[in-house]
């Protein structure tokens, strides 16, 4: 393999023929270019959607009262019901794989015009009722002051957190609002902190950043919620399946507000778990699909490099009659053919891996500067395009063996080539 006039002759060999070698290399110079494009853009969109989801708790899930398709002892069908804070007592002590759950209040009807007034300031946010436990579901990073507290809940405290576009409008930058008062819907609350969402890729209920939180007791007294619970959100104990929470669940909220024990739509339901595990296999099936693609399309590319091999055989035909006439064994002919195939599927694969390196580092200074002139309302769902050394040298060795294979065929076509006929051929 390190014979000297050996690759002194297929360097020879690849400038007597430029176009047909250039030609040749092209095809697996594009074959890897794209699987390494491809893996990396499929691993920016990864990093993109899981950057924005990291810290949100993967055993949880979130349930919700819906309108009733079914009929049941004397209601009729349609039925509009309400999950109630006595049912959250309920699934407490009698689901003991449940770890956390945080009822929640959605003011969808605090929301008219602009409800939230500081000063001269004003604007149309979201407002909603939250208990601590909800920190634990969907976490995040207190910019000014505190979260909202278990004393603020027992004493029904009218104070309330923002999210970074509330503060934005009714504050000047970098004014502490912690102390400060604003008027939701006509009533004061004071600002006890400003929160920026670790999980800015989900939002449930509402855009986390347009929207004023405040302790759920006091919004249910506060707006005349009664005993309302607009929905729950809950995690489940260490190796128990959200699913298995929620299956415990429905049969509490179905006898408790007698809905039909078949009526799958009474209550809705999303299962994080199951939605993460969703992901997963989607990323998993996206990266198959990207292999499968560059495999088939650098194996097209070995093909046409065995078919110049096997050219360049049937033109060294004498030649190689004559090395075999003087005593050459079979493994230096199988060696010279393999040589030159795999030297030149390497070449061209190894700037083609170079290339799409290259390209997915100017596509990642490209998302990085726009990043930063970007509004902060926008949320990018694609970071760090990138391919790791495994890949790289899993592609590397899959050209290797690539070209092995291109150059096997007319490597067994040349050695059976017998010397006498060799000779005689023009």
């Amino acid at each position: 393999m390190f014979d000297r006039d050996r690759w002194q002759e297929i360097l020879n060999a690849v400038k007597k023929n430029k176009l047909r070698s250039a030609l040749t290399a092209f095809g697996v110079f594009w074959a890897i270019f794209m699987l390494v494009v491809m893996m990396g853009s499929g691993n920016g969109l990864k990093n993109g959607i899981t950057a924005g989801v990291k810290d949100f708790a993967t055993n949880s899930g979130f349930m919700w009262a819906e309108t009733t398709t079914k009929a049941h002892q004397g209601f009729k069908r349609g039925r509009n019901w309400n999950i109630n804070n006595r049912d959250i007592e309920a699934i407490k002590d009698q689901v003991t794989e449940l770890d956390v759950i945080s009822p929640r209040l959605n003011g969808w009807n605090l929301r008219s015009g602009e409800n939230i007034v500081r000063g001269k300031r004003s604007g149309a946010f979201n407002v909603m009722g939250d208990y601590p436990a909800y920190r634990k579901i969907d976490p995040c990073t207190m910019v000014w002051g505190r979260y909202i507290n278990d004393e603020d809940i027992k004493l029904k405290r009218k104070v309330c957190i923002l999210g970074e576009n509330v503060y934005e409008v009714m504050f000047d930058k970098e004014e502490d609002p912690v102390g400060q008062y604003i008027r939701v819907n006509g009533v004061y609350f004071m600002v006890v902190g400003v929160f920026r969402s670790n999980n800015p890729n989900i939002n449930i209920g509402s855009n986390k950043k347009e929207t004023v939180y405040m302790p759920f007791t006091a919004m249910q007294q506060t707006y005349n919620y009664g005993d309302q619970v607009h929905f729950f959100g809950l995690t489940a104990k260490k190796g128990v399946k959200v699913k298995a929470v929620i299956d415990k669940i429905r049969p509490i909220l179905q006898k408790n507000h007698k809905l039909a024990p078949d009526d799958e739509e009474a209550i809705g339901k999303v299962d994080i778990e199951n939605e993460i595990k969703t992901m997963f296999y989607t990323f998993l099936g996206i990266d198959i699909l990207i292999w499968v693609v560059g495999l088939g399309t650098l194996i097209a590319g070995a093909i046409g490099v065995s078919n110049i091999m096997l050219i360049i055989v049937k033109e060294r035909t004498k030649e190689i009659g004559i090395q075999r006439a003087i005593g050459a064994p079979p493994r230096i002919i199988v060696g010279q053919i393999l040589s030159e195939s795999v030297f030149l599927t390497t070449i061209a694969g190894f700037i083609g891996l170079a290339v799409g390196t290259f390209v997915l580092h100017m596509v990642d200074m490209a998302v990085d500067a726009s990043r930063l002139t970007a509004s902060p309302d926008e949320e990018s769902f694609f970071l760090n395009p990138e391919i790791g050394l495994p890949i790289a040298l899993a592609a590397l060795g899959t050209l290797i063996l690539v070209g092995f294979i291109a150059g096997l065929i007319p490597a067994i076509k040349a050695i059976r080539i017998k010397p006498i006929e060799a000779l005689r051929h023009e």
